[in-house]
């Protein structure tokens, strides 16, 4: 039988290859080293842009850079600008042609909740985010301005952001800084836009060790171990801000207070039984015990649903000033129990010979 080049040329892939090939085709990563027609134009950059655009006022500034307000030439379509200084930008593509929070956002741009981008260009000094542009303001401000919101309202933008996280995630990308100032609110129709995505990531099931979000956002597992998974820190920071939502504030303003978690607060008759219970369940300080994104996405509280008439569930957290270990005592008034962040290190522990076992593996099949 005489074969094709074509088919010479495949049967010289390995077969690792081929299934690299594979899930680079399902999981549509081959897109990201060409986020659009726009990355040719990056080429071109300042002229071409100001070709396109016409920048107008400055909407805000951050350590990131600044975002513009502007206009798109061809049908005088509002839009914001980022631009992202080069010095700052720590991650990049694989092949270093684009930064990651680009990359992110095309990846994610199908997602009603997420801010969409539509177009990028590369400047001498820094790279243009064209997004486009929304009404209203960012939650700090508007939780700033109005106090804390009713429980009716916040259900309803919580419910949007929970949706929008999990299908960012269903996408393959990771926000990890999920937080007020980061999300948009048009209280003329209680919609919300998550934006900024500089410190995200891709997806994995793995443990992460780096973190770029808020500080006081933070899961008690990245203080103490400098680690954590998707799940487990994308819960926490939506427990801190729900708390911020309902409350007025954030929760923690210190390490220290992110290591004791929340305080009892079985006097408080403001809040609802349930919503307590969810910003209970999570804020958990230890990992394992925290609400799961899916736990969480099925609440009573969400779902409308009241709990039974036992009492709020409570919980005391305490740090040994002398060492490391923390523990946490979780009761009702029928139950207790005593856990610590233990578990968690054998986690850790367990994903570390795992991953040296894949490697080992892996060294073998090259070989």
């Amino acid at each position: 039988m005489v074969l094709s080049p074509d088919e010479v040329a495949l049967r010289k892939i390995g077969s690792c290859e081929r299934i690299t090939m594979k899930l680079k085709s399902i999981l549509s990563f081959t897109r990201l080293t060409d986020c659009s027609t726009s990355s040719r134009k990056s080429i071109e950059g300042p002229r071409e842009f100001h070709k396109l655009y016409k920048l107008e006022g400055t909407i805000g500034r951050g350590g990131f850079g600044t975002v513009f307000s502007g206009i798109r030439l061809q049908d005088k379509t509002r839009v914001a600008v980022k631009e992202v200084y080069k010095a700052k930008i720590i991650k990049k593509t694989a092949d270093g042609k684009m930064p990651l929070e680009v990359a992110l956002m095309d990846q994610v741009k199908n997602v009603p909740g997420v801010i969409k981008i539509l177009d990028w260009f590369e400047m001498p000094e820094s790279f243009f985010i064209v997004m486009e542009r929304c009404k209203g303001q960012d939650l700090f401000d508007f939780i700033s301005e109005h106090g804390a919101l009713k429980e009716a309202q916040a259900k309803i933008l919580f419910k949007q952001l929970l949706d929008t996280v999990l299908m960012c995630h269903n996408n393959g990308v990771l926000h990890r800084d999920i937080k007020d100032e980061n999300i948009l609110i048009d209280a003329a129709n209680n919609k919300i836009k998550l934006i900024d995505f500089g410190s995200g990531t891709y997806l994995h099931d793995g443990v992460y060790n780096d973190f770029e979000g808020t500080r006081v956002y933070a899961p008690p597992e990245w203080i103490k171990y400098r680690r954590y998974t998707a799940d487990g820190m994308t819960v926490w920071s939506l427990g801190v801000l729900l708390h911020d939502m309902v409350c007025g504030d954030i929760p923690f303003e210190s390490d220290s207070q992110i290591l004791l978690g929340l305080p009892d607060w079985s006097g408080n008759t403001v809040l609802s039984p349930e919503l307590q219970a969810l910003i209970q369940g999570c804020l958990e300080t230890d990992p394992c015990l925290r609400l799961s994104l899916e736990a969480l996405s099925s609440h009573p509280w969400l779902r409308g649903q009241a709990r039974s008439s036992q009492p709020a569930f409570l919980q005391s957290v305490s740090v040994d000033s002398t060492s490391s270990e923390m523990s946490t005592s979780s009761y009702s008034s029928s139950s207790s129990c005593s856990v610590s962040m233990a578990s968690f290190e054998h986690s850790l522990e367990r994903e570390s010979k795992s991953s040296q076992k894949k490697s080992k593996q892996s060294s073998r099949i090259s070989i």
